[in-house]
Parts: structure tokens; C-alpha cells; sequence
């Protein structure tokens, strides 16, 4: 008989309560979402909660279904003290690069908070962001041991989904709704058979090969 797969340990406060004896009170969670995909926007999101206030069924995004990440970004939603997105668009990423324009997004989202939000501290998944606004902890895979970050993730992922199912309606070619602008096969070869739209990031380079092709074909 098969064993079941061990349960991984949940995000917790640790890194939190290290910051807070360090002095610091107003702590965001910061992470992304879509750094990977061959088309649409990458999202970031910075989310404050209480300490200690556990939303139900947070965990790493990416270990979770895409409907447990729908009920677990609705407990956030209601139990975080603040929350808010920053986008940075295909067009940014191609112009500054995906690296720069993920770092802009995380930006746009911690400048995105309520105003009488004032963070004095990120915890920012994966490393350092420059230049940033206020003082940060960068942790890599924080999103699966640091209880903001991974709420973090959630929001920004399911943001994001949300907004490839809008831009499946726009461009129904090539299955945003079901891939969400990653390389699956399917959206490869829809890539081939009807070319690259607005929301294709232009500068990677399976989006690239198609269009060099495309210019071929066209002059041939």
C-alpha cells in the first residue's frame, strides 16, 4: 500500500515576531505572480495582517488547486488589516526586462495601500528588491514558510487569474482561462497558428521564435 505524501509545515509568524522584537510594528508580506508566462501582465501583491491572525487555508499558492486558493484569498481578503496589487504590463517587461518590471510591480503594489497604511518593513519573497521604499527582508521560497508572504502569493495569483479569464474573452485563440499565459503545449501551438497578440511578451523567446517565423513566412 502506497504511504500518502508527508503534509508540509504551514507558513507561520516566525519571521514576523523576529521583526517585531527588532522594533518593527507595520509588517507587509510582498510576492508575485506570472514572472514565468509567455503573456499577460506580472502581478504583485503586498498584504498586511494582524499578528497572529491566521486566514484559513493559506499556504505556498503553488502547492494549493486553483479552487483552495479561490477560498483562501477570500479569508484573506477579510481578515488582513490592508491589502493591494501593482501590475507591471508585457509591454514594461519587454522594455525593462521581466527581473526589473517584477520589481516594479512589487513597488506599484506597497505604494497601492491605503494611505493611512505606513509599512515600516516588507518581507519580500525571493531577494532583494532595488530601490525600495522602505526597509525589507527578502527570504527565498518565503511564500512557504512566512505566513504574509504566502498570503501574498495568493492574492497576487488569484489577481492574476481573474485578469487572463478577462483577457481570454478578449483573445479566445489561445486559452488564457485554462493555461493563464503559461507555455503549455496548447498555448504554443495556438502561438503558431495565429501569431502573437498585444498581450504576448515579445522579448521571451518561444513568443520570439514565433514571431522571427511569422517574418519569414510573410516574406517567403
Amino acid at each position: 500500500m502506497k504511504r500518502p505524501a508527508p503534509l508540509l509545515p504551514l507558513p507561520d509568524f516566525r519571521e514576523e515576531a523576529e521583526a517585531r522584537a527588532q522594533g518593527y510594528f507595520c509588517i507587509v508580506g510582498i510576492d508575485e505572480a506570472g514572472r514565468g508566462c509567455l503573456a499577460g501582465p506580472v502581478v504583485a501583491a503586498a498584504v498586511l495582517l494582524s499578528f497572529g491572525d491566521y486566514p484559513k487555508g493559506v499556504a505556498d499558492s503553488k502547492a494549493l488547486t486553483e479552487e483552495e486558493r479561490e477560498a483562501a484569498y477570500v479569508h484573506i481578503v477579510q481578515k488582513a488589516r490592508a491589502f493591494a496589487v501593482g501590475l507591471a504590463s508585457a509591454e514594461e517587461i519587454d522594455k525593462i526586462n521581466i527581473l526589473r518590471a517584477t520589481h516594479l510591480a512589487m513597488r506599484r503594489a506597497l505604494a497601492n495601500l491605503p494611505p493611512c497604511i505606513l509599512p515600516d518593513l516588507a518581507l519580500i519573497d525571493g531577494l532583494p528588491v532595488r530601490p525600495f521604499a522602505i526597509d525589507q527582508i527578502a527570504l527565498v521560497k518565503g511564500d512557504t514558510k512566512c505566513v504574509s508572504i504566502s498570503a501574498a502569493s495568493i492574492v497576487a495569483k488569484v489577481t492574476r487569474d481573474r485578469l487572463m479569464k478577462e483577457y481570454a474573452m478578449q483573445y479566445p485563440h489561445y486559452g488564457f482561462e485554462k493555461h493563464k499565459g503559461y507555455g503549455a503545449p496548447v498555448h504554443l501551438r495556438a502561438l503558431e497558428t495565429y501569431g502573437v497578440c498585444p498581450l504576448h511578451r515579445k522579448t521571451f523567446r518561444p513568443v520570439r521564435e514565433v514571431i522571427e517565423a511569422w517574418k519569414e513566412r510573410e516574406s517567403g
